[in-house]
C-alpha cells in the first residue's frame, strides 16, 4: 500500500509552477492522480499513484512524501489526519499494574497514540469522520483494546501530561500555591520543589515547570495515566526520581509514558512498544516487549514479528574503541578557576584538554556547567585562574535562538565550510528542511541546525551545551556520530554538556563531573577517565549501572536489587 503525504504548511503554490501536477506520469496519461485542491494546493489519489517519486523530486519546497508501507501491513489504520495526512496503525495495549514505555522517532505517532488512548482524540479509522464506538470495538475485536474503549466511553478516568509543559505558564497565572493541592505539595517536596509554592508560575524554569506538571498529574486520581516526555529539562537525578514516582503509581494503576532517554525509560518501564515507519508519513506500533528486549530490539533495528528492518545497522556501545586509546596531545590546560555570580559560587579544579578528545560534562542542574561553558567560550571572565593557551571555540549554547529571517539552506550556505562538510552532516536530516524558514522550525529541528552551524565554524574546541534536548533517540545517536566524525576530520576537540547518560557514554572519551549544592555552589572535578568519572558521578547519586551483554548499553540497576548491592559492595557503580 502506498501513502502520499502533503505538508500543506510548506506548500506555496503562488511561488511554483505546480510541478507536481505537470510532471506526474499518471496525470500525463490522462488520469487525475494529483489535482489542485483548496488554495490550489495538491491532493494526491493514493489508489492511482504509482510511487515513481517524480512529484517529490520536482517540488521546490520539499512538500511531498510518497512511500510504500511494509508488504505485510494489510490492516485498517487507527487514525489519519485528513486526506494526504499522517497515518497511525495499531495502538499500545494498556496493562493494569504496569508502566508501558513508547519508544520511537519524533513525528511517528507516539503523542497521537497517547491522545487517542486518553480520549483527547477519537480515532477516525482512516476515514473523514470520527469512528463510532461500534467501528472502534469491531476493529479491536478479540483483544484488550476492545474492552478498553468500551470502558473509556462509559466514564473511565484518564490523566494526561502533555509534552509542552511551557503551556502551563500560559494557562495558569499567579502563584503556584493556587493550583496545587495537599498531595501535589507532598510530591513537590519529594522532587525538591517545595520552595516554588509562593513563586509565580511565569517565573519557573523549564525543569521546574516539568516537575510541577508531573506532580499535578501524579497527584490526581485516575484509572490510567498518560505521560508525554517527562525527562525534558531535568537532570539525571531528577529524571531518576521522577522514574521512581512513575513506577510507584504503575504498581497499582496503568501508566503509559513516552520517553527518549533510554536509561530513564529502562529504569521505569515494565514493557515497551516500538513505533516505527516514516516520520511525518506513517507510524506502526509493534507488539509489547519486555523492557530489556524492547530497547535492544529497537537498537538492533529489526522487528522480527513484522519482518521489518528500521535501521541499516545495529547500535552498539564499544568501550574499547580505538578513539578512547589514542595517544594524547595537549591542547589547553587551566589552573584552578573560580567565579562568583550573585549568591552562586563555582570552583573548577585544574585540568587538561587534549586534541581529538571528546570530553563529556555531567552533573545536576544549577551547578555551573553552563557557566563553565561560557568561561571557556570567553563569554564570562573568571575571578581567578587562567586558561592557556587561548584557543578558538565554536559554541552551541543551551538555549538556541536566532533572528535569521531566511531559510535553512540560506543560513547553512552562508558558511564557507558547508560544501566541504555537507555530506558528513547528512545524518542530521537537514536536507528536507533546506527550504523551510528558520523561524518556523520546531525545537528538534532548530537543535539539529544549531549543531550543524557549530560544527561548520572554524575552531579548535567545539563546545555543545545540551545537544540532545528535543531530539529523539535516533537523532541523538545520529548527532553523536556526526560530531565524532567531523571532530576527527578536523583533528579538533569537543566538549559535551548533557543529562542523557546513554548519549554521553556513546559519544565521550573522558568525563568531567560537577558536584555541589544546586543554585548555591558548584565544584567541578578535573577531567578524568570516562569510567572513573561515571563511577564517581553515580556514587554521588547512589545509583549503579551495568552493561547489557547484547550491545554494551548502560542499564540502571533497580535500587536494592541483587546486582545493585553487589556493585556497591565492590565500589563499581559504573560497571564495564
Amino acid at each position: 500500500m502506498r501513502i502520499a503525504v502533503v505538508d500543506y504548511e510548506k506548500c506555496n503554490p503562488k511561488k511554483c509552477t505546480h510541478e507536481c501536477v505537470r510532471f506526474c506520469p499518471r496525470n500525463r496519461a490522462g488520469d487525475k492522480c494529483i489535482v489542485e485542491g483548496q488554495e490550489s494546493k495538491p491532493v494526491i489519489d493514493e489508489s492511482i499513484c504509482i510511487g515513481c517519486g517524480i512529484c517529490v523530486k520536482k517540488c521546490p519546497f520539499g512538500t511531498l512524501q510518497v512511500v510504500n508501507t511494509p508488504e505485510a501491513l494489510k490492516e485498517e489504520p487507527i487514525h489519519r489526519f485528513g486526506k494526504n495526512g499522517f497515518v497511525l496503525y495499531r495502538l499500545p495495549i494498556p496493562v493494569p499494574g504496569k508502566v508501558i514505555g513508547l519508544l520511537g522517532s519524533n513525528g511517528i505517532g507516539k503523542s497521537t497514540a497517547l491522545k487517542i488512548l486518553s480520549g483527547k482524540i477519537k480515532p477516525n479509522i482512516g476515514k473523514d469522520k470520527e469512528g463510532s464506538l461500534e467501528e472502534i470495538s469491531r476493529l479491536f475485536r478479540g483483544n484488550e483494546l476492545q474492552d478498553y474503549f468500551k470502558r473509556l466511553s462509559s466514564g473511565l478516568k484518564t490523566v494526561y501530561k502533555p509534552q509542552q509543559v511551557d503551556e502551563i505558564s500560559e494557562i495558569y497565572k499567579g502563584k503556584v500555591s493556587r493550583i496545587v493541592e495537599k498531595k501535589t505539595k507532598e510530591i513537590l517536596e519529594r522532587l525538591s520543589l517545595g520552595y516554588i509554592t509562593e513563586r509565580n508560575v511565569s517565573e519557573l524554569s523549564g525543569g521546574e515547570l516539568q516537575r510541577l506538571a508531573i506532580s499535578i498529574v501524579l497527584s490526581k486520581e485516575g484509572d490510567f495515566y498518560f505521560i508525554d516526555e517527562p525527562s525534558s529539562y531535568l537532570d539525571v537525578k531528577e529524571r531518576l526520581e521522577v522514574g521512581k514516582l512513575i513506577r510507584e503509581v504503575g504498581k497499582e494503576k496503568t501508566v503509559i509514558v513516552v520517553e527518549h532517554d533510554l536509561a530513564t525509560l529502562d529504569f521505569m518501564a515494565d514493557q515497551i512498544h516500538i513505533f516505527y515507519g516514516v516520520p511525518g508519513v506513517y507510524g506502526i506500533v509493534s507488539k509489547p516487549y519486555g523492557v530489556r528486549v524492547g530497547i535492544n530490539t529497537f537498537l538492533d533495528g529489526y522487528i522480527k514479528e513484522d519482518n521489518v528492518r528500521i535501521r541499516t545497522e545495529p547500535v552498539t556501545f564499544d568501550v574499547t574503541s580505538p578513539s578512547r586509546e589514542k595517544k594524547k596531545y595537549l591542547l589547553v590546560k587551566f589552573t584552578e578557576l573560580k567565579k562568583k555570580l550573585d549568591k552562586f559560587s563555582l570552583q573548577i579544579e585544574p585540568g587538561e584538554i587534549y586534541m581529538e578528545d571528546v570530553l563529556g560534562i555531567f552533573g545536576a542542574n544549577a551547578l555551573g556547567k553552563t557557566t563553565f561553558a561560557k568561561i571557556m567560550a570567553g563569554e564570562i571572565k573568571t575571578d581567578s585562574g587562567e586558561i592557556n593557551p587561548e584557543v578558538r571555540i565554536s559554541y552551541k549554547p543551551q538555549y538556541v535562538h536566532t533572528k535569521f529571517d531566511g531559510t535553512v539552506g540560506e543560513i547553512l550556505r552562508k558558511n564557507n565550510n558547508f560544501s566541504k562538510y555537507k555530506n558528513y552532516l547528512g545524518p542530521l536530516g537537514l536536507e528536507r528542511l533546506m527550504t523551510s524558514k528558520v523561524s518556523t522550525l520546531s525545537g528538534g529541528e532548530m537543535q539539529r541546525l544549531a549543531i550543524a552551524l557549530c560544527l561548520l565554524q572554524d575552531g579548535e574546541i567545539y563546545l555543545f551545551d545540551e545537544p540532545s534536548a528535543y531530539l529523539d533517540v535516533e537523532q541523538r545517536l545520529a548527532a553523536a556520530k556526526v560530531i565524532q566524525n567531523i571532530i576527527s576530520l578536523k583533528e579538533s576537540t569537543c566538549m559535551v554538556i548533557d543529562h542523557d547518560l546513554l548519549f554521553l557514554d556513546f559519544i565521550s572519551h573522558r568525563g568531567m563531573i560537577f558536584l555541589g549544592e544546586p543554585g548555591k555552589s558548584g565544584h567541578a572535578l578535573q577531567p578524568m577517565d570516562l569510567e572513573k568519572a561515571f563511577n564517581a558521578f553515580l556514587k554521588d547519586l547512589n545509583l549503579t549501572f551495568r552493561r547489557d551483554p547484547e550491545n554494551g548499553r548502560p542499564r540502571a540497576n533497580k535500587p536494592e536489587s541483587v546486582k545493585d548491592r553487589e556493585q556497591k559492595e565492590k565500589g563499581k557503580y559504573y560497571y564495564t
